[in-house]
């Protein structure tokens, strides 16, 4: 057959993201099995129901989008009403005085990244990222380019080594990229360290033409629990740039509405925002979906029942500790990382499947020797999974 796509994707796809491929060998088995005798712990779909008050803003919606131009073409940075709107909240969360000019609304959290990267980046530029890390973090700096640099942080809290961060940064640095609470650690990174690292950005910028950004990657913002708090980044530097979504904290994930918020304290932030601007329209997104954006304007002050996923992390806890795994327990997000036994995190998962679990290797998020599971599930799967996990301890 003749070469149809390109080779660096030929590459991808055979080394295909293992959250999918654990999730579709969850799907070979439900079919198999029955769906009551597997255990899927694999994909990070947000399954509790949006607020109560999506349905009231849905309605209004369907009269609205009747209108001339309802559904029509916008400015490419989003609605005006969503940003200004947006830019109130960001400045209660970040401590910085935003106006909806220095935010522009994107397709997702992913298409922020997706953005941001295709603004800053020249090839051979460096991100450097906390490892373990969102699997796709990789793809999405290098399809401009760009080239993710890891680096591990200690285990089994997995706090931010700042130390380890800066001793990464070269001249090719351009980015450093935290995402915290943490995707699939479920850390928080600490006030100090985070104000510990942008001080010492801002030094290194004090000398250099191309600025290194702190670019903190926030989609699960609102998931923090036992009293813990997500410390602001925007506020630390004029090179903080913020990104999220409203994928988890409304479960609109397949509505595609995501934001990124600049530092107005930057030099030439307009000229920032302008560029990506830009870069979000001719990467083809044009703009956010209108009804999205109108949908998550509607519950901005709402958010979903966070005792749900607080009651299943609990849960998955002890599960996992009577069967006698070793882990931290997440401050936030709604995942575990653990370590797996004996040390080979494929083999401990191909374990599990033998049960019925599915988890996903701790080499898809760049950390071997660890297992990720998603508590994103009913809390009756989460208890059912009890005696598996402890067969599987025992074989």
């Amino acid at each position: 057959m003749k070469q149809l796509i390109a080779s660096d994707i030929a590459q991808a796809m055979a080394n295909a993201s293992w959250i999918r491929r654990m999730f579709e060998a969850g799907l070979e088995m439900k079919q198999r099995l029955g769906a009551d005798r597997v255990f899927d712990f694999s994909l990070g779909n947000p399954d509790v129901p949006p607020p109560a008050k999506a349905r009231e803003v849905l309605h209004a919606l369907a009269d609205d989008a009747v209108r001339p131009c309802g559904l029509g073409y916008m400015p490419n940075a989003g609605l005006p009403a969503f940003r200004a709107a947006l830019a109130e909240k960001l400045t209660r969360e970040q401590g910085v005085a935003l106006q909806g000019q220095h935010l522009i609304v994107t397709v997702g959290a992913a298409g922020a990244l997706v953005t941001f990267f295709r603004t800053v980046l020249e090839a051979g530029d460096e991100v450097v990222v906390p490892a373990p890390y969102f699997v796709e973090y990789g793809f999405y700096c290098g399809h401009f380019g760009g080239k993710l640099r890891p680096v591990p942080m200690p285990g089994p809290d997995f706090a931010l080594d700042v130390d380890a961060l800066l001793a990464a940064v070269t001249e090719r640095t351009r980015v450093i990229l935290l995402n915290s609470p943490n995707n699939p650690t479920g850390a928080i990174y600490s006030a100090e360290a985070l104000a510990r690292l942008a001080k010492a950005v801002d030094a290194l910028n004090a000398t250099r033409e191309r600025p290194i950004f702190i670019l903190s990657d926030e989609p699960y913002r609102l998931f923090a629990f036992d009293g813990a708090t997500v410390p602001p980044v925007l506020a630390l530097s004029p090179y903080a740039v913020v990104l999220g979504s409203f994928s988890k904290s409304l479960s609109l994930a397949g509505e595609r509405i995501g934001y990124i918020a600049v530092n107005p304290a930057l030099d030439g932030a307009d000229t920032l925002l302008a560029a990506l601007t830009m870069t979000n329209r001719t990467l083809g997104y044009v703009n956010a979906p209108i009804l999205g954006q109108k949908l998550a304007l509607g519950l901005l002050n709402e958010q979903v029942d966070l005792t749900i996923y607080d009651a299943r992390r609990l849960a998955m806890a002890r599960v996992l500790r009577e069967a006698g795994l070793t882990f931290a327990l997440p401050r936030g997000a709604f995942y575990f990382f653990l370590q797996a036994p004996g040390g080979d995190d494929v083999a401990f998962c191909n374990r599990l499947l033998e049960q019925g679990i599915i988890a996903v290797p701790g080499r898809g998020f760049g950390m071997s020797g660890y297992i990720r599971l998603c508590c994103a599930v009913e809390l009756d799967i989460i208890e059912r999974s009890a005696e598996a996990w402890k067969r599987a301890m025992q074989g």
